[in-house]
């Protein structure tokens, strides 16, 4: 088996700068370091830093070197196909256990063959699932490594799923230099958002719907909003059709049921040439740099579209069943993920493969981090159990070669896992479903929310602080792609979820939401009135707050999915982006990019450090102060929800520019307005009116933070339901 673990082109490297030919021989290892370590040091702007998986399909310059893993199969044979719609393959290839197999990895090299070439695994091995083995020898396998599929399931009645072919792939791309943008995660806006739901409606009006070439049509959109990174649903493949080549009745619209992880999913790709999504996907992350944009992937290394004992054989479970899944008592697939089984993370082998798909994500697509699915599901060890310190999240914190990359956790699964504050150290951080749940009850008028608003918008330091952990650990959210969009969290009690077709049974029912009198859409102005105010209260509040802002796409312009909660197999109107609703709500979509200026502008809303409540370079004023309407020190046990948070701008060493300014966010989240007195330490300094959700727009947001100063008594009145922020117009002296 040639030596294929090497991270980086050296031939290419070797011929560009010494003149030295061929690829390295074994007994060459102790000179390449050598070698690597003078070729990093001389500029040469047109070579580029890639990844090699050591297993998959790998183009040599004679043909194609295809490796993989199998402990326990007998036999091995690759399929060899000429188009996408062949049924059978054109030739059939034994691997010699005795020449083509090292330890565990099954290893062949077939001269002239070329990228592009369709292929499949299939291995025959023992039948025993009570011992965990469930080889097929008829089943057509997908390759673990596979960098592309084409085609989908093809249409059976011999009992044999024909799933998607394997792509035999050349990455080479020209970047034109392209690097990872690597902003600090704690100046991060992150925007949520679905590459086929984010153009797919015509409304969008692009040339190439629902693609990842029509995300690059929308890249100006996405400018002019300033959010700072792209978070994607799931882009790498899942099914189209069912294994029978049926329609799928409910659609995985969300694309969680992960089929190939290193693959990006060819649905997404405007043409549809084998392999056309991989340059596509990376035309897309190089024109999202060159705006400035980060690119993060959601990961879904928690189960695979291969479900259950019921389910298919198509990739896993075919080639080592027993290592890749989390079994119980040999046969039963563990369910901690909800979806029929569960990932053995944290077997050696599976570890392995995570780490290699990372690296392959980061060094071959340029993506700029990930959000894990269901992270929690990696801190479980081959039982099932979960473990302190669990080696894959360590791992994936200290990989020096995602280094550079943002690592988020959705640090929960379906078995109960919760883990919220304490996923990971520092390097991770996590959507915050705290934040999420004490805005949220805030706003709709909780009582005992007070408290846990004022934590939330300091940066949850009762969740992070007591690890080390820094404010942009937290990712806060007030909604996601899995619930209410922000215009239906307002807009209705109950989750709407027929379309779905499972008789309104799916999807959370703990929304924490109202419609303020009327279930739905509504004529009734006040009713408009009052969701109005509440959708910037939610938004100004997570822009402001500490931590990390996430948005979900289309939240700045009210979409909508008709009160649907879990629209995951909605690949409809439903779910799509409606272009016309940034025009109808404009106002909405001025004020949000407003604030996300504002934050870039501003770090004293997006400290490193916890906000201490002790005075800042000197000053009278402490860094943050918590004070109720009457303008006198915050009483935490009063029973109304309304106080004001005195932010004040972070020292020079934290802020060496001196662009931080005092900031006052007031909130009434009463039933009546109320009068807002400045507290003493405001006083003697001059403030300008920056938000004012009760006033209609253009009046509700000031871009340029000249609104209105407060009148000579500084008493200001701040409507029900709804918030003003105040910010000094000078430099602390």
């Amino acid at each position: 088996m040639p030596d294929r673990f090497v991270t980086c082109g050296f031939s290419e490297l070797r011929r560009a700068h010494d003149g030295l030919e061929g690829p390295r021989q074994p007994n060459q290892a102790s000179d390449s370091r050598s070698d690597l370590y003078m070729l990093m040091r001389q500029p040469c702007p047109d070579l580029q830093f890639a990844y090699s998986p050591p297993f998959g399909a790998t183009l040599t310059e004679k043909g194609v070197q295809f490796s993989v893993f199998s402990r326990s199969a007998t036999e091995m044979r690759l399929l060899l196909y000429n188009k996408v719609t062949d049924r059978e393959p054109a030739q059939v290839i034994d691997f010699d256990r005795g020449t083509d197999r090292w330890g565990d990895v099954w290893s062949l090299h077939v001269p002239g063959l070329e990228a592009g070439q369709l292929y499949h695994f299939q291995a025959s091995g023992p039948w025993e699932p009570e011992n965990g083995h469930r080889f097929d020898s008829t089943a057509r396998l997908i390759d673990p490594y596979a960098q592309a599929l084409a085609g989908t399931y093809q249409k059976q009645t011999d009992g044999v799923v024909r799933p998607p072919k394997c792509v035999v792939v050349d990455g080479t791309f020209d970047w034109e230099g392209d690097r990872h943008v690597r902003r600090d995660v704690s100046e991060s806006i992150i925007y949520e958002m679905h590459v086929r739901g984010f153009t797919k409606s015509k409304t969008a009006k692009v040339k190439a719907p629902g693609s990842y070439l029509g995300v690059i049509e929308k890249i100006p959109y996405l400018k002019s909003l300033g959010v700072t990174s792209v978070e994607l649903m799931p882009v790498h493949e899942f099914p189209i059709r069912d294994p029978q080549g049926k329609k799928l009745s409910r659609p995985n619209y969300w694309g969680y049921d992960p089929m190939a992880f290193f693959a990006p999913h060819r649905g997404y790709a405007h043409d549809s040439a084998p392999g056309a999504q991989v340059n596509e996907f990376k035309q897309m992350v190089k024109a999202l740099h060159s705006a400035g944009i980060e690119v993060i992937l959601d990961v879904v290394f928690n189960h695979t579209c291969e479900g259950n004992e019921q389910g298919p054989t198509l990739s896993f479970k075919g080639l080592e069943n027993q290592v890749y899944y989390i079994l119980s008592e040999g046969q039963h697939y563990c369910n901690y993920s909800g979806c029929g089984n569960t990932i053995n993370g944290n077997h050696p082998v599976v570890r392995e493969m995570i780490f290699h798909c990372l690296r392959h994500w980061v060094h071959n697509y340029h993506v700029d981090g990930f959000r894990f699915d269901l992270a929690s599901i990696l801190s479980r060890d081959r039982n099932g159990n979960l473990i302190p310190n669990p080696p894959m999240v360590e791992l994936i914190a200290e990989d020096p070669m995602l280094a550079d990359t943002k690592i988020i956790a959705e640090a929960w699964d379906a078995a109960g896992a919760y883990q919220v504050g304490s996923f990971g150290n520092h390097r991770w951080a996590e959507w915050n479903g705290r934040y999420r749940d004490d805005v949220r009850g805030f706003w709709r008028g909780d009582a005992g929310t007070l408290g846990p608003l004022a934590t939330r918008l300091a940066g949850s330091s009762d969740l992070y602080q007591h690890a080390g952990r820094p404010p942009s650990c937290s990712v806060n959210l007030v909604t996601t792609h899995d619930g209410f969009t922000m215009n239906d969290l307002v807009s209705y009690k109950d989750k709407h979820n027929e379309a779905n077709g499972e008789d309104n049974n799916d999807g959370d029912n703990h929304n924490i939401s109202d419609n303020y009198g009327v279930e739905g859409p509504t004529r009734k102005k006040a009713i408009s009135t009052i969701r109005s105010q509440q959708v910037r209260n939610m938004l100004a509040t997570l822009l402001t707050s500490q931590g990390v802002p996430m948005i979900v796409s289309g939240d700045e312009a009210r979409r909508t999915q008709k009160g649907n909660n879990n629209a995951y197999c909605q690949d409809t109107d439903i779910s799509w982006f409606d272009w016309r609703l940034v025009e109808k709500n404009a106002d909405l979509v001025r004020f949000v990019s407003a604030l996300i200026e504002f934050r870039k502008n501003q770090p004293t809303i997006r400290r490193r450090e916890y906000l201490t409540g002790q005075p800042v370079d000197g000053r009278k004023v402490p860094d943050v102060s918590w004070y109720g309407p009457s303008g006198d020190p915050l009483n935490w046990d009063q029973g109304e929800l309304a106080m004001a948070a005195y932010i004040a701008a972070p020292s020079r060493i934290d802020d060496p520019e001196g662009l931080g300014r005092d900031v006052i966010l007031m909130f009434n989240s009463t039933g009546d307005h109320r009068d807002f007195h400045f507290p003493e330490i405001a006083r003697g300094t001059q403030w300008n009116l920056f938000v004012d959700t009760s006033a209609a727009s253009p009046e509700d947001i000031y871009p340029d933070v000249d609104g209105p100063m407060p009148p000579n008594n500084r008493i200001v009145e701040v409507g029900r339901h709804s918030m003003r922020i105040y910010v000094c117009n000078a430099a602390p002296k």
